[in-house]
């Protein structure tokens, strides 16, 4: 059966003036609908009935079933990075190797896209039975990783969900969350992450944080801190008995974070602390 979206061994089973039909076996009389083309310039002129060819089977201008030896840089079901060759009526048009650019839906775009930028997508076949491109990777993307609690990992987001958090495909291959209350800073689709594994699930789902851990991360977040009671000229409005929504918004850190942070400062000596505020010594 010939495979829409993927590269295979076909044989050639009858040439025309205008190319070479390829199917599974040339003994086994295919059927028209089991017979592909293979366009005259792509057929290598020494091969003739019988003989076996590598090609990759997609859809022409005309939605009609092609062959072609040359290789896109995606296949059905792979993940990867396309550059936008064009954006029209119903899409982006990406450059994926082949004359006929593949088509990112507007339904399938996580974020609006422009060309010349390139976005993390998957190939799958529409309703329509057309190879098109989604930027919703999740359902592609691997649970396999080698990566172990606390390996250090880098990742696109290719979604964030108010409810869940960000979800980024590590190594842009598997399957990776960074869950809302380890969210800081703005962080947004299309972003390059560096993270920590917090959690490798018994699925193989990679949960990350975007810090390290408590004793490591409370010497940067006290440098982290001085830097934002310079900006407020010497005297943080507020001290580490505020609500933990002003300190996230000022800091874009937890209260535990902040308090160990201001702690750590406390004790070497760099801040004093007032009833309504943080001082820089």
């Amino acid at each position: 059966m010939i495979q829409l979206g993927k590269i295979q061994t076909l044989q050639i089973l009858k040439k025309v003036d205008f190319g070479v039909y390829l199917g599974e076996d040339a003994q086994a009389g295919s059927k028209e609908q089991d017979k592909v083309l293979l366009p005259k310039k792509q057929v290598p002129e020494e091969d003739g009935i019988g003989e076996t060819l590598e090609v990759f089977v997609y859809r022409d201008s005309k939605d009609r079933l092609i062959a072609t030896m040359n290789r896109p840089l995606l296949t059905l079901h792979e993940v990867g990075r396309l550059r936008v060759a064009e954006v029209g009526k119903i899409g982006a048009f990406l450059d994926w190797g082949l004359e006929k650019d593949l088509l990112l839906p507007f339904k399938e775009q996580t974020k609006r896209v422009a060309v010349g930028e390139e976005w993390l997508v998957a190939v799958y076949i529409d309703k329509s039975d057309r190879l098109c491109a989604t930027m919703n990777v999740y359902p592609y993307l691997k649970h396999n990783s080698s990566y172990l609690k606390d390996a250090h990992v880098t990742g696109t987001v290719y979604e964030i969900s108010e409810n869940f958090g960000a979800f980024v495909a590590v190594d842009d291959q598997y399957s990776g969350l960074i869950p809302k209350r380890e969210l800081y800073g703005r962080v947004q689709v299309g972003d390059t992450v560096r993270a920590r594994v917090a959690a490798v699930k018994p699925d193989g789902k990679l949960d990350l944080s975007l810090r390290e851990k408590a004793y490591l991360q409370m010497a940067e977040d006290g440098e982290r801190l001085l830097e934002i009671i310079d900006s407020f000229d010497g005297v943080l409005p507020f001290n580490d008995k505020a609500s933990p929504e002003v300190i996230r918004r000022e800091t874009q850190m937890s209260k535990n974070e902040f308090k160990r942070a201001v702690g750590g400062l406390l004790k070497a000596g760099k801040i004093t602390i007032t009833e309504k505020a943080i001082r820089r010594i």
